[in-house]
């Protein structure tokens, strides 16, 4: 694992922001939970790190490198859906 270091990260969809300039620091190691009601940008926050969705703005970071605009199969991350 390496550490995710999300910067003024925004997603919008149309002219609803999902994410609105988000801040988060994971350090290597920490357990860390995502939670709030029905739209609160938890998903897409886990879509915008596993590169599934492209921020409007900001950057993401794992380990050292910069990965806001890296393939999805770069980033070394991966994300489960909890629906199949």
């Amino acid at each position: 694992m390496a550490d995710v270091h999300i910067k003024g990260v925004t997603k919008n969809f149309g002219e609803h922001a999902a994410v609105n300039n988000l801040d988060l620091k994971i350090k290597d190691g920490e357990f860390v939970v995502l939670l709030g009601p029905t739209g609160a940008g938890k998903t897409t926050t886990l879509r915008l790190v596993a590169g599934l969705e492209l921020p409007a703005s900001g950057t993401i970071h794992i380990g050292r490198q910069a990965a806001t605009l890296l393939e999805p199969a770069e980033r070394g991350s991966a994300f489960v859906f909890p629906q199949y």
